[in-house]
């Protein structure tokens, strides 16, 4: 006998909990599946962002600052540091402790939310009158409703494949027992960065080659020159128009081959690689042809506006479709497909999800850049202010950075907000729901912050869209 949901969700990462959860909410019967295994092979929902992605990294981020602080500025406070070490075996227990909590706090809000979880890996039966057969293990659950949730894997280089040991993907670089004397990374994205920032912070030499021709090629160019010379500054090695030819692997050491900007041959010998060049959609072992669900010449599955794909009543979210890969995004598309499964009107808007860095000094954004408002044509103002004038910053001894309005030179609505500098993967918050609402600069303007505090500098930025800052 198969078990009959009206929704079952195939894939526990930030997309499809969500989504179950809200599902759930709404009165539907839901089944979750998820194959992550923890340690001692038990159930770890919450998929690459809880278990390799978005949550060990930032304990370990948090870890390395704390190291660096002490290392480098807890002499500013008068506070004298002897004898510091660094247990990375204790920081990496740490950063498992923090998974395993976020793993059983999803596993606590299906039992609250009576969703069944089903522990494996979920699969495309067939289809009949009572919905679309879904096997997991030994069983079949039927669906009137799936939501396809499967999220991405690391992308590696041609030819050479993620050992974990010398060649790292994500789920490597989460993991490496001791401090490297020498890290190389490919990719000067979000992983790449805020991976090398980890093991820089506790003493690695960092090399981080890049294809593009410059850092941060999404965001605002001039957030990402602060970024550079900020990371520079901190130690961090910057190689931009980089063609890797050749990858190869000894006993204890990785050498890179590669191409400059110039066209000359180079050579990065390392101790590990760090291989963080984008993700692909995870669709392994989930039978699409059974059904006919359409994916496309990548391996994403096809999805329309409101995330329905080819097939009625199957939906897809996440990494698993176009996109920004943000754990965020597939969290709103989970909750968006649930109220439309309801017949309610669930809302995602592309133009309002923020992008967070968690490097030190932190990158976040919203909304359109400089760069793309030129290249439209559209006229535009922009006001920017910098840390370094704010109070706040000035006693947390981290002054790096700016915060950076563009407004509509017409109506003053806000466009886009650019911010690096401490905390801004806060502050960004206010500029997404000023946006949502349709703000203008003026509205941020007038709404009275917190003093001293670093959201003043979201004011003072918007304050001077029309040259009028008051503290600077």
């Amino acid at each position: 006998m198969s078990k009959a949901f009206d929704v079952v969700v195939i894939g526990a990462g930030p997309g499809g909990y969500i989504g179950a959860i809200r599902a759930a909410q709404l009165g539907f019967s839901v089944a979750c599946i998820d194959d992550w295994k923890n340690a001692k092979g038990g159930p770890a929902p919450g998929g690459t962002c809880t278990n390799i992605g978005c949550i060990p990294s930032k304990a370990l981020l948090q870890s390395s600052e704390n190291y660096e602080h002490a290392a480098r500025h807890f002499k500013d406070h008068g506070i004298e540091v002897k004898d510091l070490t660094m247990d990375v075996t204790q920081m990496l227990a740490r950063k498992s402790k923090v998974v395993a909590q976020n793993n059983d706090g999803i596993l606590y809000l299906f039992k609250k939310n009576k969703i069944a979880f089903f522990h494996g890996r979920g699969s495309f039966a067939g289809q009949g009158d009572g919905g679309y057969q879904i096997k997991v293990n030994d069983e079949t659950l039927t669906a009137k409703h799936v939501i396809v949730a499967t999220g991405s894997n690391p992308r590696a280089l041609p030819g050479v494949a993620f050992d974990e040991k010398l060649v790292l993907s994500n789920d490597g670089a989460l993991a490496i027992p001791e401090v490297p004397k020498r890290l190389g990374v490919v990719g000067a994205g979000v992983i790449g960065l805020e991976m090398g920032s980890v093991w820089r912070r506790l003493g690695a030499e960092v090399t981080v080659l890049e294809a593009l021709p410059t850092l941060l090629g999404a965001a605002d160019e001039s957030i990402a020159k602060e970024a550079q010379k900020a990371f520079t500054r901190q130690g961090l090695k910057m190689h931009f128009g980089v063609n890797i030819t050749g990858v190869k692997t000894a006993k204890n050491a990785v050498t890179v081959e590669y191409t400059d900007n110039a066209g000359a041959a180079q050579t990065l010998a390392c101790d590990k690689l760090i291989v963080s060049i984008g993700r692909v959609p995870n669709t392994a072992g989930l039978a699409p042809e059974v059904v006919g669900l359409q994916l496309d010449e990548r391996g994403f599955v096809v999805v329309d506006d409101e995330c329905r794909t080819n097939l009625p009543n199957v939906w897809a979210i996440g990494d698993v479709v176009r996109g920004p890969m943000l754990a965020h995004r597939a969290e709103e598309e989970g909750v968006a497909v649930a109220e439309r499964i309801a017949g309610q009107h669930g809302h995602v808007n592309f133009n309002t999800i923020p992008w967070v860095i968690y490097t030190s000094p932190e990158i976040a954004w919203v909304g359109r850049t400089e760069q793309q408002l030129k290249s439209e044509g559209r006229a535009y103002k922009s006001g920017s202010f910098p840390f370094s004038a704010n109070g706040r910053a000035r006693a947390l001894g981290d002054t790096t950075g700016l915060v950076k309005f563009l407004a509509d030179a017409k109506t003053d609505e806000i466009l886009g907000v650019h911010m690096i500098g401490p905390l801004v993967s806060e502050l960004i918050a206010e500029a997404v729901v000023a946006m949502e609402f349709r703000a203008s600069s003026e509205d941020i303007a007038r709404i009275c912050h917190a003093h001293p505090s670093l959201s003043e500098v979201t004011r003072e930025a918007a304050l001077a869209v029309e040259k009028r800052t008051l503290n600077l």
